[in-house]
């Protein structure tokens, strides 16, 4: 059964436990979550940076909450009011292609809403999809890659982050537009394109306490620990 799984609000090491947890616990079907947060903002950066650049980066912004390293590649977001999902299903192809045909999707329902956007689909060279650029984290939504969505002044809005496990797909994104956890057209948007990308028949249901325990264990053990944060 495709699900819809709605979670409460938790910390940052809590939503990237949670989603290796659906991972291992539903690897062969569809998963769609919107992240609910607890107060604060917080951080992500990708599985490969560098520790020691990640904290140049958040010291220059002042940033003094929470961050974590995802179980997915990418660069810094900085999760402050953005609509942040994840989506797990299984996907044969190139990880490039998996990206460009699930925005493609995204980007057709948002223009429904009325917001005009483009493609990024400049060729880069492959240094710029490294986790460090010059000694430099790299930071996801200062610097878009090819088929992430910009607005019409060429601001980045929606970038993600990939991994496989096997023939599961683990896709983690980040919408940044005004009011985008607060405007329910934009969930719906998202909602939308799954749907029309996977044929996906999304049905509610809420994370068991089972999951929720796994998770919060998890949590604790990897994702909230100095070995896991500082892994590079």
């Amino acid at each position: 059964m495709d699900i819809l799984l709605s979670s409460p609000a938790m910390n940052v090491f809590e939503q990237m436990a949670l989603d290796e947890c659906v991972v291992r616990s539903r690897p062969h079907e569809i998963t769609l979550r919107f992240y609910r947060w607890t107060a604060g903002d917080a951080v992500t950066f990708g599985y490969a940076q560098f520790i020691s650049e990640v904290r140049r980066a958040l010291a220059e912004r002042n940033f003094t909450g929470q961050y974590a390293r995802r179980p997915t590649g990418g660069g810094i977001v900085f999760h402050e009011g953005d609509l942040t999902f994840s989506l797990v299903f299984s996907a044969a192809g190139r990880p490039a292609d998996i990206y460009k045909n699930f925005h493609a999707h995204i980007h057709a329902q948002l223009s429904r809403l009325g917001e005009k956007g483009q493609i990024f689909d400049k060729n880069l060279p492959s240094s710029a999809y490294a986790p460090s650029v010059n000694h430099t984290a790299s930071a996801c939504f200062s610097n878009p890659v090819e088929n992430d969505l910009l607005a019409e002044n060429g601001h980045k809005i929606l970038g993600g982050a990939l991994r496989r496990f096997g023939d599961t797909v683990l896709y983690q994104g980040s919408l940044q537009v005004p009011q985008a956890r607060q405007n329910p057209a934009y969930k719906q948007a998202v909602i939308a394109a799954v749907r029309s990308y996977l044929a996906a028949d999304l049905r509610p249901q809420r994370a068991s306490e089972k999951m929720l325990a796994q998770a919060s264990e998890l949590a604790q053990k990897q994702y909230a620990t100095d070995a896991w944060t500082e892994k590079f």
